[in-house]
């Protein structure tokens, strides 16, 4: 999960098959339903969507895991236990779920009161470490480029005749706001549907 607030709220899944990563397997999700920072409850609604999309026969999420791991300790490992618990009665297989809480990397077990701490060098728990942390960039990345694409809409929304179809041209075309700013008038009107007029006001605002 990654989040300010509930603005740009996203969770992720990440993938190992092997021991290695498999990025076409990985998925994002924007919170939906979650208001307020409360990351039990997004993480909640993300493994909810996530088995209902398999149990729909969705080919994006019919492969099921061997075993879930949590980013997180025994709050986070409580709250995946919640939201698989409607499933118990469907045809998923009862998947195991494990959670790695990162200040001492301490592996919290459904059951099991007190956590499991290996070894720093143990290879199973630098593979744990290696999903966890992958799992972490792939929501950042996904929550950054929201943000950022936020930003820049609501800065092209303050020039004059500049409607949502030329926006996404412009932002097609040039790939960010920064590389509009500093894109001449030539630049400017090679985008299709930039005339003069608005090409000027947008070199005029930003």
């Amino acid at each position: 999960i990654s989040n300010l607030g509930d603005r740009f709220a996203v969770g992720s899944m990440v993938v190992l098959e092997d021991g290695k990563p498999t990025s076409s397997e990985y998925r994002r999700f924007k919170i939906r339903s979650v208001k307020g920072q409360n990351d039990f409850a997004m993480m909640q609604e993300v493994i909810t969507r996530r088995f209902r999309r398999a149990l729909a026969d969705d080919e994006k999420f019919n492969k099921l895991p061997d075993l879930m791991l949590i980013d997180g300790g025994k709050g986070q490992l409580s709250a995946a236990q919640a939201a698989m618990k409607p499933f118990a009665s469907s045809r998923l297989p009862d998947i195991p779920l494990i959670a790695l809480a990162k200040r001492i990397e301490e592996i919290f077990v459904p059951g099991k009161s007190e956590p499991i701490v290996l070894r720093e060098d143990t290879p199973t728990l630098q593979m744990i470490q290696r999903l966890r942390d992958e799992a972490h960039r792939f929501a950042v990345t996904y929550h950054r480029r929201l943000r950022q694409k936020s930003l820049s809409v609501s800065v092209l929304d303050e020039i004059p005749n500049l409607g949502p179809k030329r926006k996404q041209a412009l932002l097609q075309h040039f790939g960010s706001i920064e590389a509009i700013r500093a894109a001449s008038l030539d630049g400017l009107l090679s985008v299709k549907g930039i005339p003069r007029s608005v090409a000027e006001n947008i070199r005029k605002h930003l």
